[in-house]
């Protein structure tokens, strides 16, 4: 096996990793953003 695949395979490792940490603090956002209209509403 030659360099090259190990280098896409980091790349796509670095891809997915990174994606993943997009739609996780999105959803922490979205989370976040809830709990505070909460908060808002309940005075």
């Amino acid at each position: 096996m030659n360099r090259w695949a190990f280098v896409i395979a980091a790349y796509a490792v670095a891809l997915l990793a990174t994606l993943a940490l997009i739609v996780w603090s999105y959803a922490a956002m979205r989370r976040a953003e809830r709990e505070a209209e909460a908060l808002r509403g309940r005075e």
